[in-house]
Formats: structure tokens, C-alpha cells, sequence
């Protein structure tokens, strides 16, 4: 059995590389971690992985062939993604990498295609019974309101519009955008929740950590919190169809009203994952056991609560660089 890992875009990820560093020498020592980038040689993930290869980009025909042939020449057992726009393709092509017995971490394509659609992500919400930020008419709007991308991520073209006078016809014109009710900061804490899915799609473990701040779409301060949040998803989403490994799940939470707003899923490792891990919840761990060591992953809420991350910039030196 291979047992070697392959991460793809690993861009700055260092943290998660780590983590499935040092979890898979603890169950197969002589198996090793590799990263991929389209520019590897800039990346400080591949830097600090066993082995790094560059990689087409995403959107290329070749992308799934030269992905392959990395794996097959690497002895991969498991690939794990790491940004959203690989899911749709990776989980298109899930079967081409079961034939060579590769466990591709990637949900079913009718949830991703969800997730990466977020009108779709709001008819998902509906069939769960889960409040999401209700849509504005743009024609009629009733401010403020919330504006973003219906398949944007990492907080890009996204807009709090106070007044009618801060509504321009970019806005309006931009088929992309979707018009929204405004959660107040105020009022609501912005949560991300990094949520484990096992193979029959069954909730393992909730981590909800709170977003104290937040750069370029990514936690930069957080802390876990053992709430509410917890027993709400074992209420709504305790099995979600086709969903596997880590799932992140955004929401903001009113504490005095007990209210939750969901607001997007994202069916891969999320950038602050690092602060679950180290709280506890071990997914590289889980999914180590769970395909390759055929065990049965159960529901846990085993972390550590108030747990507080406060990120800084390091350094990956590279020497002789030419």
C-alpha cells in the first residue's frame, strides 16, 4: 500500500505540511509528504516538504494528466487539496485517481459544485433548515446591505454599501454579484468552524474559532470556542451527502440570541486550520487512520477550548538560490 501524501497548491501552508509531516512518521516512518505548486521554488510549503514538483495551473487541460504521473512516480496514497478552485476539477476526475488506488480528499462533485456556487450554497441552506443572509433587490435595496461574487473566496470584490449614494452601476451591473442582508459585527462574531466528515459522510468533530482578525480573507488572530455551534451542526448537518474530510464552514453567531447565519462552506482544509490541529482536533491523524489504516473514524469533541492564535510573518530561507 502507498502511504505517501501529496499536497496540492501548497502555496504558504507550512503549518498544514507540517501537521501531516509529523502525523505520518508516526504510523509509516519511511513515508514521506509532497507539495505541488505552479511556482514551487517560491513557495515556502514545498520548501519545507520531503519533496516538491511544479505543477500546471488548475484551469489547464493537463493539469489532471500531470498530477497523475506526480502521483504514480511518487507512490501517492492520498492527495489532499488546499484551495478552492482545484475542487470542482479534482472532484470531477475522483475516479481517475480510485483506479490506482489514490484516496483523492475531495467531497462528491454535487456538494462542491454547492459550495463554489453560492446560490446554490443558499438552496443548501434551505434544505437544511439553516439561516443564511436573506437577498436584497438591487432595483429596491433596503440599507446597508452586503454585496460579493456568488463564486468568489479569500474576501475578494465583496462590499458593505451604508447609502444609496454608495451604490454604483458596477455594482448593479455585475452579474456575478449577489445582493444581501447585512449581519452586523456589532451584534454577530464572525466564526469559522473546521468540521470532519468520515467516509459515510457522518460529522466527527466541530471546531468552531471565532475570527478576532482576519488578512487577505485569512485568520490572522482566532480562538477556539466550545458554544452553541456545536450542537446546532449535529442538529442540521450531522450527515451531509458526499461530504468527506475537512469541511469549513463560516457563520456568524449572536451569542445573546443564541441566532446563527451561515454564510459559505468551503469543502477543503481552511488557511487557520493550524489552530484546530494544535487544539486537538488531529484530522491528518484521522485521515491517516481512516484510509490507510481502514479504521473507523467517530464523533469527538476532544480539543481544547479557548485556545487563542496570534499569527506573525517567518521566514523559509533557501540558500545558493539562483
Amino acid at each position: 500500500m502507498n502511504t505517501n501524501v501529496l499536497i496540492t497548491s501548497a502555496g504558504q501552508r507550512v503549518s498544514l505540511v507540517k501537521a501531516f509531516q509529523k502525523e505520518l512518521k508516526k504510523k509509516f516512518p519511511d513515508s514521506i509528504v509532497i507539495s505541488v505548486d505552479f511556482n514551487p521554488d517560491l513557495s515556502p510549503a514545498c520548501r519545507i516538504s520531503d519533496a516538491y514538483y511544479k505543477i500546471c495551473r488548475v484551469n489547464d487541460s493537463q493539469y489532471v494528466s500531470e498530477l497523475l504521473s506526480i502521483c504514480r512516480e511518487n507512490n501517492i496514497g492520498m492527495i489532499v487539496p488546499t484551495i478552492d478552485t482545484e475542487l470542482k476539477i479534482l472532484a470531477e476526475n475522483k475516479a481517475v485517481f480510485q483506479k490506482e488506488d489514490i484516496h483523492l480528499i475531495v467531497s462528491d462533485k454535487g456538494f462542491v459544485n454547492s459550495c463554489r456556487d453560492k446560490r446554490l450554497l443558499n438552496d443548501f441552506f434551505s434544505a437544511y433548515n439553516i439561516r443564511f443572509p436573506q437577498p436584497v433587490d438591487k432595483y429596491n435595496p433596503i440599507f446597508p446591505l452586503f454585496i460579493k461574487p456568488y463564486d468568489g473566496s479569500l474576501s475578494k470584490d465583496i462590499y458593505l454599501i451604508k447609502t444609496e449614494a454608495e451604490l454604483t452601476d458596477y455594482h448593479k451591473e455585475n452579474p456575478k454579484f449577489m445582493f444581501m442582508e447585512y449581519i452586523d459585527p456589532a451584534l454577530y462574531k464572525e466564526y469559522t468552524v473546521d468540521c470532519y466528515y468520515n467516509k459515510d459522510h457522518q460529522l466527527c468533530c466541530a471546531v468552531p474559532r471565532q475570527r478576532i482578525a482576519v488578512r487577505s480573507g485569512e485568520i490572522q488572530k482566532g480562538v477556539t470556542d466550545k458554544n452553541n455551534i456545536i450542537d446546532y451542526l449535529n442538529q442540521k448537518v450531522a450527515t451531509i451527502p458526499g461530504a468527506v474530510g475537512c469541511i469549513t464552514t463560516q457563520l456568524f453567531f449572536n451569542k445573546a440570541s443564541n441566532d446563527i447565519v451561515a454564510i459559505e462552506i468551503n469543502p477543503r482544509f481552511g488557511g487557520g486550520y493550524p489552530l484546530s490541529y494544535e487544539a486537538g482536533a488531529n484530522y491528518p491523524k484521522m485521515l491517516i487512520e481512516e484510509y490507510f489504516e481502514n479504521k473507523i473514524i467517530t464523533y469527538t469533541d476532544d480539543w481544547e477550548d479557548q485556545l487563542l492564535m496570534l499569527r506573525y510573518d517567518a521566514e523559509v530561507l533557501v540558500r545558493n538560490y539562483e
